[in-house]
């Protein structure tokens, strides 16, 4: 996806409007073969390197959370204070570097089958998806 009116087409439908920084936004997330994970500060930092402007976070956390909604990013909560979002929406396990804070996709294949034993009264499972947090090995 390299075409601007595909970035214009992905924000509309997202329920927003394309600026020229938005426009930058949608850029940075989807013009890429590989999946990229990041914060929002991480993202607000690339953009200052690429554009060499400054964006609102407003504007940049808007704009995710509309990518978020409309199914175009996955919200991966760490824990209360950090949330990683993640390009690739499949259901799909990762690992964390708690050194590096470096989110990495796992394969469905990497990981065994999971048996969840317990349910809850009037729900089902939607999705298993694991982090399995790393660090060196020091």
């Amino acid at each position: 996806m390299n075409n601007n009116s595909d970035f214009i087409e992905k924000l509309r439908s997202s329920g927003l409007r394309p600026t020229k920084q938005r426009l930058e936004i949608c850029k940075l997330l989807f013009d890429r073969k590989k999946t990229f994970h990041f914060t929002i500060s991480d993202l607000s930092k690339n953009l200052k390197k690429v554009t060499n402007k400054d964006i609102s976070l407003a504007t940049i956390y808007n704009t995710v959370h509309s990518f978020k909604k409309k199914g175009y990013l996955k919200e991966i909560s760490i824990n209360a204070d950090k949330s990683y979002f993640d390009t690739n929406t499949s259901n799909h396990h990762h690992f964390l570097d708690i050194n590096t804070n470096e989110l990495i996709d796992l394969k469905e294949d990497d990981v065994g089958n999971i048996n969840v034993k317990k349910s809850l009264p009037g729900k089902k499972i939607k999705s298993i998806e694991v982090l399995v947090k790393i660090e060196n090995n020091n």
